[in-house]
């Protein structure tokens, strides 16, 4: 009896771990490891988990008071959740708000056929601000 666990939790504890573990890293290396983004040669983000966006130049994660997310680590936007942001955005940046909702709408992420809400990831959006308008985001990374 010992023995069967004892190789058990070798075989289920270690063995597999690392084979799958090694085999994501092989066949998709960029998922792995959470999709990290980079800007300039530094990462600056994952596609996967929210930053944390503070700035009222940038689009924020969660700017309800409620969150969607029951984690509140979701990086993705309702898109009325985003076009909620572009008057403050447009006010800190002057940048023209057909301008924000026209980067908004082109990063619009869809949903399973009819199911779910249409969204947006909000690193993908603030990187899209970056470089559209580099005069005005040359000081983030």
């Amino acid at each position: 009896m010992v023995v069967l666990a004892l190789v058990s939790l070798l075989i289920c504890g270690l063995f597999f771990p690392l084979l799958v573990t090694g085999l994501a890293q092989i066949l998709f290396p960029y998922q792995a490891n959470g999709e990290i983004i980079e800007l300039n040669g530094q990462n600056i983000g994952s596609n996967l988990i929210a930053q944390n966006f503070t700035e009222p130049i940038f689009f924020h994660p969660r700017d309800t008071p409620t969150p969607v997310s029951a984690s509140g680590v979701d990086p993705d936007i309702t898109l009325d959740d985003a076009y909620s942001q572009i008057p403050r955005i447009h006010y800190a940046t002057g940048i023209p708000s057909d301008s924000l909702m026209s980067i908004v709408n082109q990063n619009e992420e869809g949903t399973l056929w009819i199911f779910g809400t249409p969204y947006v990831n909000v690193l993908q959006v603030n990187l899209a601000l970056m470089k559209a308008y580099p005069s005005i985001y040359n000081s983030f990374p």
